[in-house]
């Protein structure tokens, strides 16, 4: 077996894109492995898309035994110097796992977190309903964060990360709405939220693709309250640096691997964003991800939330009809969101577990 880098190439369908084309088809291959479906199977496309951030750095690496590539190891990290956690990634064919790839590959994406000065690695493992046990036989995330979710105590990914040294910080719930059929219904749900937020002195926005340049500032302020915001568990959460140059380049990225985002917002009489929202609209796949979703501190209390959700999935009806599966994702611990996901109709599709060694 021998393990080195996978390069990023300046285009795809080139000799000089075969290991990145494999790497990304070994990635499809995983999840269709996992969830049963394509809905969560990145294209090259995307994944170039994503190569290239001016934000967040990605090494890959590659394991090839007799040239065919059979597990890939990724780290990102965010560029800011104050930042000091980073994600690595790691996959194997089926065929070849328990042979220690695996352990090889973290060893290497390890090294480059490690060498860049990163001190919390988090890791992910994703847990289909279907796999999940009784109640009471699984593993939770850290008691005095933790909402009752469990991944399977037994799971491939629980073991590789004991032997790793990772422990669980947190598990979020994975969560499928259908709405197909629904458009009424949807529409007639935001009216009275509309008007309500009206009257107490808000006004909804909505676009696709890219935030008007008269609000990207205030969107910029928003967006790094996410980071901030948002349950941890038990992670060391890098809070992130957003201004407009960021809020860019972010769309530029997704935009040039091909997906279509649909977000709106909420705005207040100073005209600072109170909350948004984010749907992307992913090249090649009838589904749609959502995004982020967050209303300030100050502006809690006038249902803003359930408002943005639902004003953007009437704008997906409209934009694109036929992409009815909404996939989200959010804290175990999360209740508040998780209560607005249940009014809306989603159902629990799975669980993705968050590893954590610190260093």
């Amino acid at each position: 077996m021998e393990i080195r880098r996978i390069p990023v190439p300046e285009h795809l369908g080139v000799p000089a894109a075969r290991e990145f084309e494999e790497a990304a088809g070994l990635l499809a291959a995983i999840e269709r492995e996992t969830w049963g479906d394509d809905d969560f199977a990145l294209s090259a496309q995307e994944l170039l898309a994503a190569a290239r951030s001016t934000h967040l750095r990605r090494v890959a690496f590659g394991a090839w035994a007799d040239g065919v590539l059979v597990g890939r190891s990724a780290t990102v990290w965010d560029e800011d110097p104050g930042a000091e956690s980073a994600e690595v990634h790691v996959v194997v064919d089926r065929a070849h796992r328990r042979r220690g790839i695996g352990r090889a590959l973290l060893d290497a994406a390890e090294r480059v977190a490690l060498d860049v000065g990163k001190r919390a690695l988090d890791s992910f493992s994703d847990h289909p309903i279907e796999s999940l046990g009784a109640p009471g036989t699984g593993l939770r995330a850290p008691a005095d964060t933790a909402g009752d979710a469990e991944i399977p105590a037994d799971s491939v990914a629980a073991a590789f990360a004991a032997a790793t040294g990772y422990a669980l910080g947190q598990i979020e719930r994975v969560s499928l709405l259908d709405t197909s059929g629904r458009a009424e219904e949807l529409e007639a749900g935001l009216r009275p939220l509309e008007a309500s937020a009206a009257a107490a002195g808000y006004r909804l926005v909505g676009w696709r693709d890219a935030a008007p340049d008269a609000l990207v500032d205030a969107y910029a302020v928003a967006r790094e309250h996410m980071s901030r915001d948002i349950p941890a568990g038990a992670l060391q959460i890098d809070a992130e640096r957003w201004d407009r140059a960021r809020v860019r380049a972010w769309e530029s990225e997704l935009l040039g691997g091909g997906t279509t985002l649909l977000s709106c917002a909420v705005v207040d009489g100073s005209e600072r964003v109170a909350g948004y929202t984010v749907l992307e609209l992913p090249p090649g796949r009838p589904v749609a991800y959502q995004d982020d979703t967050i209303v300030l501190g100050p502006h809690r209390g006038h249902r803003l939330g359930l408002l943005l959700k639902l004003a953007n999935l009437v704008a997906l009806h409209g934009t694109a009809p036929e992409r009815t599966r909404v996939h989200t994702w959010n804290a175990d611990e999360n209740a508040h969101m998780l209560r607005i996901n249940l009014g809306l109709g989603f159902r629990p599709y799975g669980l993705s577990a968050v590893w954590e060694r610190r260093v």
